[in-house]
């Protein structure tokens, strides 16, 4: 891939990242401004208060409360979901595929050879159950070459992580790699395979960053927190 088309597909990664990942956070975060997103646990919540701010009262309860799912699980969430859009929007409008079972479909930049991809998130992003699954999909796109007179090896249907260290990849990807040959492509590697340049792994992170610095969410959090401590079911932890 040449370095315009490599400027292309970071562009796209970066718009990506502000259209689906930050205005998802966003709207997720307004959203709590209301007991209801939450499963208060009664026995807990004054502590978190306390434990966090060193007082008890409306307003350190709604910070205890939306702190950690802003922070934590509201954006993991939203992430965890939402890569596959990367992978069908993005990726796939670069390298598309018209293979069942295939995300992508590339010219190994390190090999030379047409490569079919199945892309995950991060190392430890499957389960026992995708295995089998992948393996499925792997299979039958080896049936359909063969029915096609169309060479294809293990080698060349991998799996392509999106970001980590192959040193950090749970035993499933491993069963895939070590049980079924599959080559398992992780972090730098899988997108110097894809574009053909050791730093564009780095380069894709640099550009997400370079995004992520417009996404001030203090006084949407502080709004939301404010919101939040102001209803009856919060007002009664007056100090």
């Amino acid at each position: 891939m040449d370095k315009h088309l490599q400027d292309a597909l970071l562009d796209k990664a970066a718009h990506w990242f502000s259209a689906v990942i930050m205005e998802n956070h966003k709207s997720n975060t307004a959203r709590l401004s209301t007991p209801k997103a939450f499963d208060i646990n009664p026995f807990l919540v004054t502590y978190l208060a306390a434990f966090h701010s060193g007082a008890i009262s409306p307003e350190t309860v709604a910070r205890a409360l939306v702190l950690p799912r802003v922070l934590g699980t509201s954006i993991t969430t939203s992430f965890g979901t939402n890569i596959q859009k990367f992978t069908t929007e993005v990726l796939k409008e670069v390298f598309g595929s018209t293979t069942d079972g295939i995300d992508i479909e590339f010219n190994d930049a390190v090999t030379g050879q047409k490569t079919y991809a199945q892309v995950k998130l991060g190392p430890n992003t499957i389960n026992k159950d995708d295995v089998q699954t992948i393996h499925g999909h792997f299979t039958k796109a080896l049936r359909l070459a063969k029915t096609n007179n169309s060479k294809m090896g293990t080698s060349a249907l991998v799996v392509g992580v999106l970001y980590g260290e192959e040193q950090n990849l749970s035993g499933h990807y491993k069963a895939l790699r070590d049980d079924h040959r599959y080559p398992v492509l992780v972090g730098a590697d899988f997108w110097q395979h894809l574009t053909g340049a050791p730093d564009f792994y780095k380069r894709l992170i640099d550009t997400i960053a370079q995004v992520a610095v417009q996404a001030n969410g203090k006084q949407l959090i502080d709004e939301t927190i404010a919101a939040l401590a102001a209803t009856t079911e919060l007002q009664k932890f007056q100090p």
